[in-house]
């Protein structure tokens, strides 16, 4: 059973992700993550206030169940099943990092800088997650869906709204890599 702690190669995850995209094609679904929060927004009665969320989100129910199995899953990969805590990354982005003030770079999956409790002492911090999670969430209702959707379902129905999509998702995290973190940071 050693080989569920270790991370599956594409040839495996690959025609799994790709026999999922085939069943929910044949059942008509279409797959994102993103459409869930109008989903949850409209079944806690949000289209009372606001059209957007007046539509029967009951149709929509079993992608609230894939929500949650992620969620949930990443829980139990996290805590029961991560062989290996510490993240296998290059020598250099970890150098590169700790130069700029990431000095738990290589030893956790997420910088504790900005991931940890500690994180909301700092007004910097706060602000640009904020900032960021609004530009995360309005850009994700604006591109008509998320990375998720575009990326998986959207290029599985061949839909050049999803290719141009992704093209400007890949757009956005280079600028973001290369150019936008290198001034923050």
């Amino acid at each position: 059973m050693s080989w569920i702690y270790e991370p599956w190669p594409w040839y495996v995850s690959g025609p799994l992700i790709a026999a999922t995209m085939a069943a929910l094609l044949f059942a008509g679904k279409n797959f994102g993550m993103s459409s869930n929060l109008r989903t949850a927004c409209a079944a806690l009665g949000a289209g009372k206030n606001c059209d957007f969320f007046c539509f029967d989100w009951r149709g929509q129910r079993w992608n609230l169940f894939v929500m949650a199995g992620a969620v949930i899953g990443g829980f139990i990969a996290m805590h029961y099943l991560s062989g290996n805590p510490v993240p296998d990354i290059s020598p250099e982005v970890i150098a590169d990092l700790k130069q700029k003030g990431f000095e738990s770079a290589g030893s956790n999956y997420l910088p504790t800088e900005l991931f940890s409790n500690s994180a909301f002492s700092s007004v910097k911090i706060i602000a640009l997650l904020l900032v960021g999670g609004f530009l995360v969430g309005f850009g994700a209702r604006y591109a008509g869906g998320c990375t998720s959707g575009h990326a998986i379902s959207g290029l599985s129905n061949l839909q050049l709204p999803s290719l141009i999509a992704v093209i400007g998702f890949f757009i956005g995290g280079l600028v973001m890599v290369h150019l936008l973190f290198p001034l923050l940071f």
